[in-house]
Parts: structure tokens; C-alpha cells; sequence
């Protein structure tokens, strides 16, 4: 309102410049016009040529025209008609704000010549503003025991219109304590005024808020409202008082400490310090103290120690609220722990039975028994082994059970069990404790040694060294301990012959065999015997196994000579017809070698010869073979020397020397050999020990061949020359046999032994091959190819 008069004034100040302006030049009189705010740009004002008294045509030719001391426009005139004309919007509230008489003031100015004349336009008000509050919420505080008939006073409300349109009276909503009253200022300002009708009480209403209401005289009449709140001031004439007078809550065990249990409440009916409740534990016990704290501004009971079911079920506390005044109340907390599965269920072992033999079913193994400190399902257990054992878990009384073997067991299995005892609660989550034992099976003698082989077979050189180790027998018991102690020794032999005693023996702790003896592969090759094993549990078992020892040969026997026999008598005179061919077969070394295998295997090789080149020997058999034609230039005896060795490593060997004697013919008279007559009475006995010698080369494997030959060729024989033939009925010993076809009686060969028993010098027929390997004779030679000599032995050769 001040700035509005200050502006007016200066508005004043300038058009009183203007009209003494005016005044000095002119002198001319102010014209009046009147218009309403707020109508719009181009309006009509009033003629000026008409009001000044002025032609229209004037007013152009003097070039008139509108001016302001502000310089705005705010008229326009049209000089062709003298009209003045709003150039824009006028407010009247904008140019005179709270003046009640707003006039503007102009000028119109004319040119030719010069003057200035005075107009005033006056802007009336419409009601274009309601009123309205400065605060729209007024506050006031009233004690609940003011008495009636108080009256306070309210704040005014502003109007920007004027006059009539400007703040006419006020109003309050309809409320049983109070009543509105209208003042007016010495400035003639109306205000209101608040009066008391009614006591107040503040725990039954401590705030009271009404409208109030201002209205202008405009038509139609504007309002504007503000709220007024009236708050009632307290004073302590109430206690305390909780919303419930008992609570029961319930806390899980495992709340994390800080954690909030409960929030208590109390009111007070008063306000301010009468009303402000503080809270407190009332008579606590020290573990209430330890384990809960409460706030005492906002009544929150927090936990500050840890729960234990288990220990305390439940708490109750007694919270006390105080006021400013120092009024109280009281309220009482049951605090119920809940349980939680916090506790896993705990096994207790009476007793542990271990080792525990093997064979014995439903033996007891342990004795033990499980709790657990929740309640409830969190207290209910389920006890458990895994399946995969041979034992099994019983239930005896409330909580006890007893671990027993299902089947037998097996030590030689396993030895070892390591059980796993399970104990699971049913709470949630579910809590497990695990233990553990390990329980040893004892042995028991139930298993007998068992030799790695069911039959071992020994390689053992002959000539061999007494006490020589020759291989090892093993037996393992899968018992343990003494059960498991494995003792050897021999078994008696069924063989009468074998006596085992002298040949071999065993260490009893090692199984390892020793030969006694130097063993002879001539005599001996090969011998079976029965090894046993026996453990030391009680009662024993036992097992036995076959063991074979087989000779090897060593190259120790040289070999012999059978034919011809090297025996210190006189020689054997092999005669050669001097028409013989190339090839004739001349004689043949029997020999024959105690050894077996390549050390039995025999060649021949000529050493000397008087005429060499003219007999040759076969390596393999031992044939003694011409090797060309004889001529009348060679010697008529001959001498030779056959080496006869084997195939050993080193080689053994033996000679004999062979007496050939060239004939012409075998019908020639018996020529004597000088040097044979002075043996001539040894002649007999010579050829005894011939036969005996190959027959007992040839009795093992060709005597019934050469028996059926004998037989054969003596009635062959008997009916020619009316003789009788011997055949002889020793045999060769078995270990001088050899049809191997290396040399010693080969079976290309069969020969025929017979002594003529009408011979007064006992023939000695020999060399006759039942079956040849010479080329076939020609039919009706075989008397002029095979004559019959004696020689000085008297043997008849064919």
C-alpha cells in the first residue's frame, strides 16, 4: 500500500510539471473522462474535440496529439474523428494499487500552433480480487482450563479492490466452542475477533480447527478462507496408560543379538513434559538385566544376550512408563523362547567290543546311546549305519542300541571295517553327528596253505654237487598269525624202489629243495615225489603238491664201440673182394653212447688208412664204403682208423681200428693170416663175446625182429647144409640202444647172428642185410656176387 501512494504521488509530481507546462503556453482547461478497468484495448473514452469545444477537422490540421508524463501510451486519438481510444488493458490495481480515486493524467499536444491542454481519465474499480489471508493457518494455543468468554484476537484479510468491493465481514465455520466477532480500526478497517465459548479439555479434543472465512461487498461477493487450528495446552492431571496391560511374545533361541523382541506402548491424556513417557524395567532380575534392554524414549525391548532354551523357557518383565509430572503406569512381558534346532543329537558308547573273531554271526560289537537337548520333532532322532556292511543296528530300551554283525565275516576278506554311526534329527534344518570306529576281524585257522602251483617241475643237471639247492616250493595261508606259519616237508612215497630219503630234502621254514646227492642221468632221469604244507593253527590244515625232478644229461660218457669189438683179441678181418665196385660195402662200426640227446649223437670220421682214398665212412651210420675201383697195384691188407665222437660239449670220442683183407675170390683156399695162428685157439671164445655183445645191443627194440630173422634164415640154412643155428638169448643192456640213425645200430640195417653147430670152429655169419641199400642184384648172380669164404677164424662170411 505504501509503494502504490508513493508511486501515485510521483505520478502527481509529473503531470503537475505538464500543466504548469501547459498553463504557460496555452492556459487551456482540463477535460475529464471516465472508464472501467480491465475493458479492452480500442475502447471507446469520449470525443475530445466535442468536450474542448473543437472542430474535428482542428484537431488534424494543428497535428494533435496524445502525451503522458510516463511516456506509455495508454490512449490513442484519432484525429479524423476526435475520438480517444484505449491503446491497452488498464488495472486499476496496477496503476493506484489501494488508492480509492484513481485518475491518470494527459496531455494533448498541439502543434500549430503550440498548446498544450490537460486530461484527466478516471479508472473506476470492478471486483476483480477476493480477499484473501497472509497466513493460511493461523495457530493458537489455549490452556485447557482458560475460562469462557476469553477472546483472541485473529489476523485481518487483504483485498487489492476498493471501496464497496473491499473485505465487508467474516465468518467461521460452524464448531461448539467458539464464535466469531467484527471489529473495526480507527483507519475504518474491519478485523475479526475470536471469543470462547465453550471449556476446553485437552485429553478429550487437545486441537480444534475451524475456517475461516472473509467476504468483500462486491456482487457477487468474493471470499477467501484460512484455516485457524487452536491447540489445547495441556497440564498434568492424567498417568500414564499402555496399550495393553499384558504381552506375550515369542523369540526364537538363535535371534541375533540387537535384534528387537517387542515394542511397548503408553499414552498420557496430557502434553508437552506432562506428557512425555520414559520407560523402564520394574523390578528385574539380573538375567533379565544381562539378556534384554529397553529404550526408554520409544519403549523398544531389543535382546543383548544370547537364548538358551534349553536353560530358560521364558522371561517376565515388568516395564514401567513415567511421565514428565512423575505419574506412572504399568504393563507386564512374557517373554516364550522358542526352540530351534540348534543342538545336534549327541552319542554316547558304553562299550566297544574289538577284535571281533571271524565266523561268529550276531556278535556284539558296540553298545551305545544317543540324546538330543531340543524338543519336540527337533528332539526326534532316526539312527543309521550304511548298507553296505555285514552289520546291523537293534534298538534295546529307550535310546540305547547295540551294533551286531548280520553274517559271519571273513577276515581273509576283509580285516577291517571302519563304521560310520549316523544320528539325524528331524528338526529344520536337520542336524547330523557322525561317529566312527574301526573294528578288527580276528583270524581263525579256517583257511589251509595253498601252493602257488598245483605241480612243479625241476630241471637238474647230473654229476651235480650234494646238497645242491634245486628249486623251491611255496605255499601261502591267508590266515594270520600262527595260522598263517606255513612248515614243508616231504610225503612219504608210494614207489618201494625210490628211496626219497637219500635223493632230496626241504627246508621246513623256506620250501627250498636240495639235492643229497650226485645224481646219475644213466641211472636215473627223472623221479616223482609229494611235497606238503602244513600251517600251525590248532586244529592244523594242510596241502600237498607234486613235484617232478628231471635229470638233465651231461656229455660224461664216451662212446663204445660194439663193432668192431676193441677188446684186447684178435682182430677182426674184414675181406674185400678185388672185383668190387665203387660204393661196395665193406663193414660197418657199431657204436653206441651212454648219453641221451646231442650228447648221444655220433659221427664217424676216418683217421688213417694205409691206401688213402680207397675206402671212405659214412659220417652218419658209420658204413665203411669203397671209395673206387680196386686195382692189382693195392696192398692185399689194409688198415684202418675210425674216430668215432659224439655230439656233447665238449665232444668225447673213441677209436677202433678195421683189418681189410683183398681177395681175389671167395672160393680161393682159406689163406690163415700169419699172425692170427698163434690165437687160433682163442677163436672160439672171440666169437661168444661177439655174440653176446650185439645180441644185448639189439634185445631191447630188435629182438623179436631178429628173432623171426634168425628163425627164418636157420631152416633156411638147415635144409642147405643141414646145420643147426643158435640164436643167442642175452641181450644188450638198455642204456646202449640208440635207433636214433646217427650211427649205432641204424635200422636201415638188420643183421643175422648164428653160430653153425656142426662146424668144428663155430662159423660166425655176419653182415647179411635183409634189407640193402646198395643197388638191386641181377636174379641168378647172387651165388657168383656173394661167395662163401672162411676165414682163419672159420667164420662164414657171405
Amino acid at each position: 500500500m505504501e509503494i502504490g501512494g508513493t508511486s501515485t504521488l510521483w505520478i502527481r509530481q509529473v503531470l503537475l510539471l505538464f500543466v504548469l507546462l501547459g498553463m504557460s503556453q496555452g492556459g487551456s482547461e482540463p477535460g475529464l473522462f471516465s472508464v472501467v478497468e480491465e475493458m479492452q484495448s480500442g475502447s471507446f473514452v469520449g470525443n475530445l474535440a466535442k468536450d474542448l469545444g473543437l472542430e474535428v477537422g482542428e484537431l488534424s490540421s494543428r497535428g494533435a496529439q496524445v502525451v503522458s508524463n510516463d511516456n506509455k501510451q495508454r490512449l490513442q486519438l484519432d484525429i479524423n474523428t476526435g475520438d480517444l481510444l484505449l491503446s491497452d488493458t488498464l488495472d486499476r490495481e496496477e496503476l493506484c494499487g489501494s488508492t480509492e480515486l484513481c485518475v491518470l493524467h494527459f496531455q494533448v499536444l498541439m502543434k500549430n500552433p503550440i498548446q498544450l491542454i490537460q486530461i484527466e481519465l478516471q479508472v473506476r474499480d470492478i471486483n476483480d480480487h477476493s480477499p484473501f489471508f497472509l497466513e493460511k493457518v493461523m495457530l493458537l494455543e489455549i490452556p485447557e482450563n482458560c475460562p469462557v468468554g476469553t477472546v483472541f484476537l485473529l489476523e485481518s484479510a487483504k483485498d487489492l479492490d476498493v471501496g464497496i468491493n473491499a473485505v465487508h465481514s467474516y465468518t467461521i465455520s460452524p464448531n461448539s466452542h467458539f464464535h466469531i466477532k467484527m471489529r473495526v480500526n480507527p483507519d475504518n478497517r474491519k478485523y475479526p475477533e475470536l471469543v470462547l465459548d465453550k471449556s476446553l479439555d485437552y485429553e478429550e479434543q487437545p486441537e480444534l480447527s475451524f475456517i475461516l472465512t472473509a467476504l468483500d461487498g462486491g456482487s457477487p461477493p468474493r471470499t477467501g478462507t484460512a484455516l485457524v487450528r487452536v491447540v489445547v495446552v495441556d497440564t498434568n492431571d492424567n498417568s500414564p496408560e499402555f496399550e495393553q496391560s499384558f504381552y506375550e511374545v515369542k523369540i526364537p533361541e538363535n535371534s541375533v543379538l540387537g535384534s528387537l523382541v517387542v515394542t511397548v506402548s503408553a499414552w498420557d491424556l496430557d502434553s508437552g513434559i506432562n506428557g512425555e513417557i520414559s520407560y523402564t524395567f520394574s523390578h528385574a532380575s539380573e538375567d533379565i538385566q544381562k539378556t534384554f534392554e529397553i529404550n526408554q524414549k520409544s519403549g523398544e525391548v531389543s535382546l543383548t544376550a544370547p537364548l538358551d532354551f534349553e536353560t530358560i523357557e521364558s522371561y517376565s518383565v515388568i516395564i514401567q512408563a513415567t511421565d514428565g509430572g512423575g505419574r506412572f503406569g504399568k504393563s507386564t512381558i512374557r517373554i516364550q523362547v522358542m526352540d530351534v534346532n540348534d543342538n545336534a543329537p549327541e552319542i554316547s558308547v558304553s562299550s566297544i567290543t574289538s577284535p571281533i573273531p571271524e565266523n561268529s554271526p550276531e556278535t556284539v560289537v558296540m553298545v551305545f546311546s544317543i540324546r538330543d537337548r531340543d524338543s519336540g520333532d527337533n528332539k526326534r532322532m532316526i539312527c543309521s549305519i550304511p548298507e553296505d556292511l555285514p552289520f546291523v543296528l537293534k534298538s534295546s530300551v529307550e535310546n540305547y542300541y547295540t551294533l551286531e554283525t548280520e553274517r559271519k565275516l571273513d577276515r581273509e576278506s576283509q580285516a577291517e571295517y571302519n563304521i560310520s554311526i549316523s544320528v539325524t534329527d528331524l528338526g529344520t534344518p536337520r542336524l547330523k553327528t557322525e561317529h566312527s570306529i574301526t573294528v578288527q576281524v580276528s583270524d581263525v585257522n579256517d583257511n589251509a596253505p595253498a601252493f602257488t602251483q598245483t605241480s612243479y617241475t625241476l630241471f637238474v643237471r647230473e654229476n651235480n654237487s650234494p646238497a645242491l639247492h634245486i628249486g623251491s616250493v611255496s605255499a601261502t595261508d591267508r590266515d594270520s598269525g600262527a595260522n598263517a606259519q606255513v612248515t614243508y616237508s616231504l610225503l612219504p612215497t608210494h614207489d618201494p624202489q625210490l628211496a626219497l630219503a637219500s635223493l632230496v630234502s626241504i627246508n621246513a621254514d623256506s620250501g627250498h629243495l636240495f639235492a643229497l646227492r650226485s645224481l646219475d642221468y644213466e641211472a636215473l632221469r627223472a623221479f616223482e615225489f609229494r611235497v606238503g604244507a602244513a600251517d600251525r593253527g590248532s586244529p592244523a590244515l594242510s596241502s600237498d603238491a607234486l613235484v617232478r625232478v628231471v635229470l638233465l644229461d651231461d656229455n660224461d660218457n664216451a662212446p663204445f664201440v660194439l663193432y668192431p669189438l676193441q677188446n684186447g683179441s684178435a682182430p677182426c678181418t674184414e675181406l674185400l673182394p678185388r672185383q668190387a665196385e665203387a660204393g661196395y660195402l665193406v663193414t660197418k662200426v657199431v657204436a653206441v653212447d651212454g648219453d641221451s640227446g646231442q650228447n648221444a649223437w655220433l659221427s664217424y670220421q676216418l683217421l688213417k688208412a694205409t691206401e688213402p682214398g680207397l675206402f671212405g665212412v659214412w659220417a652218419h651210420n658209420g658204413v665203411v664204403r669203397t671209395a673206387r675201383l680196386l686195382s692189382e697195384r693195392d696192398a692185399a691188407r689194409h688198415r684202418l682208423l675210425v674216430l668215432v665222437k659224439d655230439n656233447g660239449e665238449p665232444p668225447l670220442s673213441a677209436t677202433v681200428t678195421l683189418h681189410v683183407l683183398l681177395v681175389d675170390g671167395f672160393s680161393q683156399p682159406y689163406l690163415p693170416l700169419p699172425e692170427a695162428a698163434p690165437e687160433q685157439a682163442q677163436a672160439d671164445s672171440l666169437t661168444v663175446y661177439l655174440v653176446i655183445a650185439l645180441a644185448s645191443v639189439t634185445s631191447l627194440f630188435l629182438s623179436s625182429v631178429l628173432l623171426l630173422v634168425a628163425v627164418r634164415l636157420c631152416r633156411r640154412r638147415g635144409a642147405a647144409s643141414e646145420g643147426r643155428c643158435s640164436v643167442p638169448g642175452s641181450r644188450f643192456p638198455g642204456h646202449l640202444m640208440d635207433v636214433s640213425g646217427t650211427g649205432t645200430l641204424s635200422q636201415s640195417y638188420q643183421y643175422e647172428v648164428c653160430l653153425m653147430g656142426e662146424s668144428g670152429t663155430s662159423e660166425f655169419k655176419f653182415l647179411n642185410p635183409t634189407v640193402s641199400n646198395l643197388s638191386p642184384q641181377r636174379p641168378g648172380k647172387e651165388n657168383e656176387e656173394t661167395p662163401t669164404f672162411h676165414d682163419s677164424f672159420g667164420f662164414n662170411i657171405q
